[in-house]
């Protein structure tokens, strides 16, 4: 595979594709770095080193760090992603919907372009919902012009930001807003490591120091690992088809198989809970709610459903708030692979087709046999999700590590999967690319 990536450079084609994703990826994170205009810069410090750093640190860290700097691109894709999630959530409740989503091609296109309309709507109502829910200081000049076109500007570049991911996967490797997550999340892992280094690795002296930065880099080693193993583990269900006459032809007769991922959703549903639960603690922190007080009901919810109070020995109560977010993981991922895989459809599919799974009947004992494979490899996949995902959080729950390291592992399982596909699609491209010099020749 990595030998794969380095012939692609000696190929124009594919060389160029490369070099106009890297070009993309600068232009972002220049871009990041860019202050959007009439913004108080001194006020948006205060109030974000006043908020409770977990909540907040996950929005950052989907952004690159642009949403603490409130660069043009501080909103970065975040409105894509919701609105993607939203649209799919959708197909199943509006038949429209589901019937464009089968519609091959031209429903594909339909749904994109819903979701881009979604997208723009979403970045304007959290853009303004920023200008107007900051206050009079988050603005150097408070009024209904500035609060507009502060609200454009960040809708602008969300907009921008979503039509050079589109770009990306027309014209460049990989798909186009996955990278530009990925590119996201790498901005601010020298951060991570930084306060891994000031935590565990400076207080302990040299020799013990060494030792520490051995064990840790051996444990994010093994997380790797891991990650790989399970974004590439699949189950491959085995369908023969039957021999038939078409016209004067005889067709069919080969065999074939079904594969299906073990890590079925993906990182969706690590993306989807955090954000859920990240959401009520980061109104109350804009609202100026103080959750220390100790006869703040509210206050011991919002701390409950906020990852760095979870795991710490001083305050066990508020760890239930993990044991709901393992539940709602779950249910999740059990929910969102039921949208993206149908096995009703797939076995009617297969049995319009002439094919079948040897030992097993076409039609609903099919789709119930495929039902029974799918539900056993969603719960193994967010398990391994589940694993992934919490380790940094009880890291940082016992030993009081800096609240961004939470979703450390969610960062992996997205740099890891995402750096994966574009492999595979290199590797794809060099091997199209082989097949068409063994046909011209």
């Amino acid at each position: 595979m990595f030998k794969n990536l380095i012939n692609a450079f000696k190929i124009p084609d594919v060389r160029k594709k490369i070099f106009f994703t890297l070009l993309m990826v600068v232009v972002v994170r220049l871009g990041c770095q860019i202050p959007t205009p009439g913004i108080n810069m001194e006020y948006i410090s205060l109030l974000l080193s006043s908020l409770n750093g977990s909540a907040f640190n996950f929005f950052n860290v989907l952004t690159g760090g642009s949403l603490s700097s409130m660069s043009i691109f501080a909103l970065n894709i975040s409105p894509y992603i919701t609105a993607s999630i939203i649209i799919q959530l959708l197909t199943i409740a509006i038949p429209a919907l589901e019937e464009m989503s089968k519609d091959g091609e031209d429903g594909k296109k339909k749904i994109n372009k819903i979701t881009r309309y979604v997208t723009v709507g979403l970045a304007f109502l959290q853009a303004g919902s920023m200008a107007i829910g900051f206050g009079e200081n988050y603005l150097t000049d408070y009024t209904w012009y500035n609060v507009l076109l502060v609200a454009l500007i960040m809708t602008a570049g969300s907009t921008a930001l979503m039509w050079i991911g589109e770009r990306i996967t027309e014209k460049g490797i990989g798909n186009g807003i996955s990278i530009l997550l990925l590119v996201n999340i790498l901005a601010g892992l020298p951060g991570d490591f930084r306060t891994l280094f000031e935590v565990f690795v400076r207080p302990a002296g040299i020799t013990l120091g060494i030792l520490i930065a051995i064990l840790i880099l051996a444990i994010l080693l093994a997380i790797v690992v891991f990650v790989i193993y399970l974004q590439d583990g699949e189950r491959r269900i085995p369908v023969q088809y039957a021999k038939r006459i078409q016209g004067r032809r005889q067709v069919g007769g080969q065999s074939s198989n079904i594969p299906i991922k073990v890590n079925t959703a993906g990182v969706i549903p690590v993306i989807f809970v955090s954000s859920l639960l990240s959401l009520p603690a980061m109104i109350a922190g804009f609202a100026g709610m103080d959750i220390s007080n100790p006869t703040n009901v509210g206050g011991h919810i919002i701390k409950g459903l906020t990852q760095s109070y979870w795991c710490n020995p001083q305050e066990p109560i508020y760890t239930l708030g993990l044991l709901l977010y393992l539940v709602l993981l779950v249910v999740f991922a059990y929910f969102y692979t039921s949208i993206t895989f149908n096995p009703t459809e797939v076995a009617n599919n297969m049995k319009k087709q002439g094919g079948f799974i040897p030992g097993i009947r076409p039609g609903k004992p099919t789709s119930d046999y495929m039902s029974k494979v799918l539900n056993y490899l969603v719960f193994i996949g967010v398990v391994g999700l589940a694993i992934v995902a919490v380790i940094p959080i009880i890291l940082t729950g016992i030993f009081g590590v800096g609240s961004s390291l939470c979703f450390l592992g969610t960062s992996l399982i997205i740099i890891v999967g995402v750096i994966l596909e574009t492999l595979k699609q290199v590797e794809s491209m060099m091997t199209v690319r082989n097949y068409k010099g063994f046909l011209n020749d």
